[in-house]
């Protein structure tokens, strides 16, 4: 199991506090949440930001856009810092192409918030499926609880093509459902 708390609950305008709070912590990553106001309709922060938290974070970053035309920023992403970068199957064209992108800058491919069965022909290529366990775009909401079975449907794909991904569970997640989880 993989902790990666989301610096999205985190206090703006003391982050690097709560940068050294999850570095102190057992926690193993930095969940790092990127929105535009178009793909999900919240904005969070940005690539400034990110900058900031990468010069102070002593773990890996796992970024998760929730961006419109994701491919645009790759790139820059990875040389912000971003250890996993994820992307959301519908704002990506060519899935299979995005996915190589990432990979091809140092960074480890996710993608969530699909129906199962369409990741089928990439799924060998993804280092870590990120299943969305709340409506993105808004922290503090209640989990989903078809995610248990999205989670039973994944895990059964990987093991049927012989992948290797890991399973991460974005949103809503408590001391009430990790454990099942």
């Amino acid at each position: 199991m993989i902790l990666a708390p989301s610096l999205l609950a985190a206090d703006f305008g003391n982050l690097q506090q709560a940068v050294e709070m999850v570095n102190a912590s057992n926690a193993d990553w930095f969940h790092i949440d990127i929105m535009d106001g178009v793909f999900v309709p919240n904005i969070s922060y940005g690539m400034p930001v990110l900058s900031v938290i990468h010069k102070h974070a002593t773990k890996p970053l796992d970024v998760h856009l929730m961006i419109i035309d994701p491919n645009r920023y790759i790139s820059t992403f990875a040389k912000l810092g971003s250890d996993i970068l994820t992307v959301h199957y519908e704002a990506c064209t060519h899935l299979h192409r995005t996915i190589q992108a990432i990979k091809a800058e140092g960074m480890k491919a996710l993608n969530p918030h699909t129906p199962v069965a369409l990741l089928e022909d990439v799924i060998q290529d993804i280092d870590v499926l990120l299943l969305m366990s709340v409506n993105p775009g808004f922290g503090g909401q209640s989990f989903i609880e078809n995610t248990y079975k999205k989670v039973r449907q994944a895990k059964a794909l990987i093991e049927q093509v012989g992948a290797h991904a890991l399973i991460e569970i974005d949103g809503g997640v408590s001391l009430k459902n990790a454990k099942a989880l």
